[in-house]
């Protein structure tokens, strides 16, 4: 058996970094249990000259193990120990198809962490049925609650089609701008379009339509990627988007500190509970079967056995035992951060 140590990408959140190993350690299990045939054993944290790392033993680690393992959220550079002394890098290929200023160049209150947003996404992926096929094929993702769309630059960033919904217009306008300015600044070939949705002579919604090529051939070719950003009422979801379309809902839930969640005309509520009620039902007709939908949410403000009831009453199957109870963590004093995933199974 040889000896792996994962060296943890630097995180300008320091909070978040102390909780870094930790998530790693609890993502790479899902990882190994999902996509890696449970080839990894004796998964932890390990201090190497003064620095933490996240260590494991494999058999043996493939090209393809390798590609899977160079998207975990937290990944800077893996290493297979020769000796006490010596650590031999392993040569990672991630699915990142753009620079990644397109993840860290936006800047504002409130954001959540990038690196978390990509484990959220992961974690969802390695959930639903289609995990093994991660480096092979495009996926279709919604976040329902998208802001400011770290989200949608992320799937963006894997090569996969985004979509989102918001109905904070201040967020839909300032992401429509940011992504515009930035595919024109890094010269990529693209489409893109806001307009007003009408029914019955009513406008009812904005909508942000965009194509974009990872390359000018691919765009040229008809291969390019689709983001979709509707600014509407997230319970509405499935009046703007196709039952059974996505493969992946990813959503972060409001954190009722700062701001609650809003559900129609029923007020500000501190609980997110409320929202996850009314708009999951919805959420869950837009999944394929075999789909996978990813929460986080303040543990402070609900409770993670209530949150779970919500989406097996959607009719969803909550994973909620071995390495997904790994993930809660503190963002500040008033907010404690976990996911939930469930698996659309009919």
């Amino acid at each position: 058996m040889a000896r792996y140590a994962l060296l943890l990408l630097p995180s300008t959140n320091r909070v978040y970094a102390d909780a870094a190993v930790r998530l790693t350690v609890a993502e790479i299990e899902v990882f190994n249990a999902s996509v890696l045939g449970r080839r990894l054993s004796d998964i932890g944290e390990t201090t190497i000259g003064g620095v933490p790392y996240v260590t494991f033993s494999a058999a043996e680690i493939s090209d393809r193990d390798a590609s899977l393992l160079a998207n975990l959220s937290s990944i800077y550079a893996l290493f297979r120990r020769v000796d006490d002394r010596l650590m031999e890098p392993v040569e990672l290929r991630s699915l990142d198809r753009f620079d990644d200023d397109l993840i860290t160049i936006q800047k504002y209150q409130g954001k959540t962490n990038e690196q978390f947003t990509k484990l959220l996404l992961n974690v969802t992926l390695l959930t639903s049925a289609f995990a093994d096929e991660m480096l092979d094929r495009k996926f279709r993702v919604l976040d329902p609650l998208c802001g400011r769309g770290t989200t949608l630059n992320q799937a963006l960033m894997y090569g996969f089609d985004a979509a989102g919904m918001d109905l904070d217009q201040k967020d839909f306008e300032a992401y429509s701008s940011f992504i515009q300015t930035w595919l024109k600044r890094k010269h990529l070939k693209h489409s893109a379009e806001v307009t007003r949705v009408r029914r019955e002579k009513q406008v009812v919604a904005r909508r942000l339509h965009v194509d974009v090529g990872v390359t000018k051939e691919s765009y040229k070719a008809g291969d390019s990627l689709e983001l979709v950003y509707v600014n509407a009422d997230t319970t509405k979801a499935p009046e703007f988007y196709r039952p059974s379309t996505f493969d992946l809902v990813v959503a972060d839930a409001p954190y009722g500190v700062q701001h609650g969640s809003r559900t129609g005309e029923r007020g500000l509520h501190r609980s997110p509970l409320d929202l996850l009620a009314a708009a999951v039902p919805g959420w869950s007709r837009l999944l394929r079967p075999g789909g996978a939908l990813g929460i986080s949410w303040n543990t402070n403000v609900a409770r993670r056995a209530d949150a779970a009831a919500v989406l097996a009453d959607a009719g969803l199957e909550p994973l909620d035992s071995g390495p997904y109870q790994g993930f809660s963590h503190r963002v500040d004093q008033a907010i404690v951060r976990d996911i939930l995933v469930a698996r659309r199974c009919s």
